[in-house]
C-alpha cells in the first residue's frame, strides 16, 4: 500500500507565501508570482484567491484547475534534484512545474522565458 506525498494534502494557500517570500527576496512581485500561477493552471485572479480562501489542498487545486496550459510541458530543468520531466505522477509533476517557475522568476529569469512565451 502506498500513500501520498504530504504536499497533496497540504493546503496551497499555507505555502503560497513561501512562493511570494522566495520571488520578493529576489526583487520580483507578488503579482508576478500570481502570473506565473495564472499562467500554468488557467484559474483567473478571483479563482486563485478563491481557491486559497478554501483553503483547497494541493492535489484538489491542480485537480480543479480549469485549463492547465499546454505549454507548461517546456517546462525542464532540475528542482529540489528532480528532473521536473521525468516525474510520472502527474500531480506530482504539476507540483514541479510550478516550484520551477517560481524558482526561475525567483533567480531573475525574465517574464516571457519563465511563460515560454
Amino acid at each position: 500500500m502506498t500513500t501520498k506525498h504530504r504536499i497533496y494534502t497540504t493546503s496551497f494557500a499555507s505555502v503560497y507565501p513561501l512562493y511570494v517570500a522566495k520571488a520578493e527576496r529576489k526583487g520580483r512581485t507578488k503579482a508576478e508570482v500570481d502570473a506565473v500561477i495564472l499562467w500554468l493552471t488557467g484559474y483567473s485572479q478571483k479563482e486563485l484567491e478563491r481557491q486559497m480562501k478554501m483553503e483547497k489542498d494541493f492535489e484538489t487545486f491542480f485537480k480543479e484547475a480549469p485549463k492547465p496550459n499546454p505549454l507548461r510541458s517546456m517546462i525542464k530543468g532540475v528542482v529540489c534534484g528532480v528532473r521536473v520531466e521525468e516525474v510520472e505522477e502527474p500531480t506530482m509533476r504539476e507540483i514541479r512545474y510550478l516550484d520551477k517557475l517560481v524558482d526561475e522568476l525567483a533567480k531573475g529569469k525574465a517574464m516571457e522565458k519563465v511563460l515560454r512565451s
